[in-house]
């Protein structure tokens, strides 16, 4: 398939195409490293606050859950079919929900991935719960899996463990780093040429990219939205392949990586 968008360099591609299509031509176990931010079947008449105003949860028509069973093998689909595309050390992030994270987490291991990390991100600043019956969500989780169980993963142990906070009061200078992340929400630059409504902090991808990966790798997002993976990415000196059914979408992320101009960190 012809590329919706690719730089010069060709580091950085976009795909404007149905990820379940093309997931299957892109040849077998040619990715180091897989990002994904899967739907999290939210929108379905339920409401958030957001600006002190309640407004309706509803992303798009792509957010919108079936049944359960349908729900799981959208899911256990996708992975199936990044799991042939991933090099044998290969490794896998996905985001997701208390909604979704245990349908994920099953499928993840009925497939035999190998399961390495299930990471908390802490968000201080989530919207408070409008029942005032729960208690209010405010974190998401991050499953970090190998492609098999044998498999050598890449973990930069030193890098994280040096880290800079970027703001994270969890994360203590020159101590291992820990499995809660206390990064802050998008900020308001990384939204000028538009916004996704599930759009990821790129301090929050840039964590992630630095500890599972080398330069020169390639690296995936079968759900890229305005391409947060991608910026990153190649800010990090990385290969970036981004899929989305929404040119819209695509259109934000070729202007965040055509007028970057290495500004980011």
């Amino acid at each position: 398939m012809k590329p919706y968008f690719q730089s010069e360099l060709k580091d950085f591609t976009l795909y404007h195409a149905d990820s379940f299509k093309l997931l299957k031509e892109i040849p077998e176990e040619s990715i180091d490293m897989i990002f994904a931010d899967p739907p999290y079947f939210l929108s379905n008449g339920s409401f958030t606050c957001q600006n002190g105003e309640m407004v309706s949860v509803k992303k798009g028509d792509w957010d919108i859950g079936s049944s359960l069973k349908e729900n799981f093998e959208f899911h256990y689909e996708w992975l199936k079919l990044a799991k042939r595309l991933l090099k044998p050390n290969g490794t896998l992030w996905v985001s997701s929900t208390y909604h979704s994270t245990y349908q994920i987490g099953f499928a993840i291991q009925k497939l035999g991935y190998h399961i390495l990390n299930d990471i908390v991100w802490y968000k201080k600043n989530a919207p408070p719960n409008l029942s005032g019956r729960f208690f209010t969500a405010s974190h998401e989780n991050l499953l970090w899996v190998r492609k098999h169980k044998a498999g050598k993963h890449t973990f930069n142990y030193i890098e994280m463990k040096n880290y800079d906070s970027d703001g994270d009061f969890l994360k203590v200078p020159g101590k291992q780093m820990r499995s809660v992340w206390a990064v802050n929400s998008v900020k308001p630059y990384e939204k000028r040429f538009g916004k996704h409504p599930t759009q990821k902090p790129e301090m929050l991808l840039k964590r992630i990219i630095l500890s599972s990966t080398k330069e020169g790798d390639t690296i995936l997002d079968p759900f890229s939205g305005s391409g947060t993976t991608g910026i990153v990415a190649i800010e990090l000196n990385r290969k970036f392949i981004g899929i989305d059914n929404e040119s819209s979408y695509l259109d934000i992320s070729i202007n965040r990586v055509t007028n970057n101009n290495g500004n980011y960190y």
